[in-house]
């Protein structure tokens, strides 16, 4: 059964370098071999304690690992020297071949580490914003909201993002504060029109709507600022200016919101303040002259 075995032993090449090299290592792992069982029987004979003797078998264990495998390193060093520069070829090959592969790992990795976002974050990378609700070692998938940077409804599209991107684009995490966030949304008006009016009655509308939960807010926030050391902005409502050209004035109304009501909350306010007022120009210029014609002598 066996009658082909002498011919295929004989049938395999073997040069004299690596006749030597087998030797070589062979005497090795029997020296290695005698040693242990030597400095086993030593330590049996001479340590009393079972657990100073289990702690020296493991030791002595890992010291004569380690000199074997420095050994057969040193005996072996040209053939791993060739074969490592085989290895490198191929791995460069490699690379090259599985590179978005690769950025995709690191950027998990990276993702990771910096502990950017959690499944339920809103997020935004490049043009795309969205909730995360599943991530991977390759991608990451986001429910789109939009559309643009200030909605907060969601489009019904789900995007797949490679992780190759969290390499080398900022994210911005919305839901950085998670349970309540700080909500803001921009109102233009026309220089001409009635906006002091329309700032007075935005900030009425946000304190009526978030005066039922502003305590929660601010022991939440607290609690926060308190656990990571963080200087949390104030969470009192309120509407602030901006100029972004020559006859143009934004209301930025910011208020603290659950971060699953967003949308909802600043619908509503909107409705309630453009439903119960009118900031047109007529309606500012009559206003304008009211004052003066009460001030006029009888």
């Amino acid at each position: 059964m066996f009658e082909f075995w002498p011919d295929l032993v004989n049938s395999i090449p073997i040069s004299g370098s690596m006749s030597r090299l087998l030797a070589s290592s062979l005497l090795l792992v029997i020296g290695v071999l005698a040693l242990r069982a030597v400095l086993g029987r030593f330590i049996r004979k001479t340590v009393n304690s079972n657990e100073l003797r289990r702690r020296w078998f493991v030791q002595s264990r890992n010291g004569l690992l380690l000199l074997l495998v420095l050994g057969l390193i040193m005996i072996w060093a040209s053939e791993l020297r060739t074969l490592a520069l085989s290895i490198v070829a191929i791995a460069v090959a490699f690379v090259v071949a599985t590179k978005e592969l690769i950025m995709c790992v690191t950027g998990s990795m990276v993702k990771s580490a910096g502990r950017s976002f959690n499944l339920g974050d809103r997020i935004q990378i490049k043009d795309f914003r969205g909730d995360v609700i599943d991530q991977n070692l390759l991608t990451t998938t986001i429910l789109e909201v939009g559309p643009g940077k200030l909605t907060h409804q969601r489009t019904g599209r789900m995007t797949v993002l490679p992780n190759s991107l969290f390499v080398s684009e900022a994210v911005i995490n919305e839901s950085y504060t998670h349970d309540w966030v700080l909500h803001v949304f921009v109102v233009p008006f026309k220089r001409e029109e009635n906006w002091k009016h329309a700032k007075t009655a935005f900030l009425e509308a946000v304190q009526e709507h978030t005066a039922p939960y502003l305590d929660d807010v601010r022991r939440y926030m607290k609690r926060m600022s308190d656990n990571r050391g963080l200087d949390i902005p104030t969470v009192e409502p309120r509407v602030s200016l901006q100029v972004p050209a020559a006859g143009e004035i934004h209301l930025v109304v910011r208020f603290p919101v659950k971060a699953s009501e967003r949308s909802f909350t600043e619908q509503a306010i909107l409705s309630d303040v453009f439903s119960n007022n009118d900031f047109s120009k007529e309606k500012a210029s009559a206003q304008a002259e009211a004052p003066e014609q009460n001030n006029q002598p009888e």
